[in-house]
């Protein structure tokens, strides 16, 4: 029976968008019903023409960073929509403050939405923030 999962990423750090883009990704794949709300710090790396790199918070970033193969978090966030039509949703009071449209963001990302109406349609399901 497929899951709800529904995941707040507000850091701007890679080892915590590359654990949320993974969780997401695999959930996708698999079934489940994956809602990515991208706030804060996070919200950054979807703005168009802005670096995609995250800056690493200890050492396994640094690894993640170096290796080669090791799909980079923005890629993985890509893919859950594509290949499990998960959602990926920029918070409504962050593009206000700074001032983006949607027009500004990655194509991937839906609707802005408030966080009232995130956590009223993430109820009946898991909640994980990174």
């Amino acid at each position: 029976m497929p899951q709800k999962f529904n995941i707040v990423c507000v850091t701007g750090t890679r080892e915590k968008m590359q654990m949320a883009a993974m969780f997401a990704s695999v959930a996708a794949a698999t079934g489940d019903e994956v809602t990515v709300f991208l706030s804060m710090n996070a919200l950054t790396y979807f703005v168009k023409g802005r670096a995609a790199d995250a800056p690493a918070e200890g050492e396994l970033g640094a690894l993640l960073i170096a290796e080669k193969g090791v799909p980079p978090f923005k890629t993985l966030f890509q893919q859950a929509v594509e290949l499990g039509d998960a959602k990926l949703l920029p918070c409504s009071m962050a593009l206000d403050l700074m001032k983006i449209t949607k027009e500004d963001l990655d194509s991937e990302l839906g609707p802005p939405t408030g966080l009232t109406r995130f956590l009223s349609d993430a109820e009946d399901g898991q909640l994980l923030t990174f």
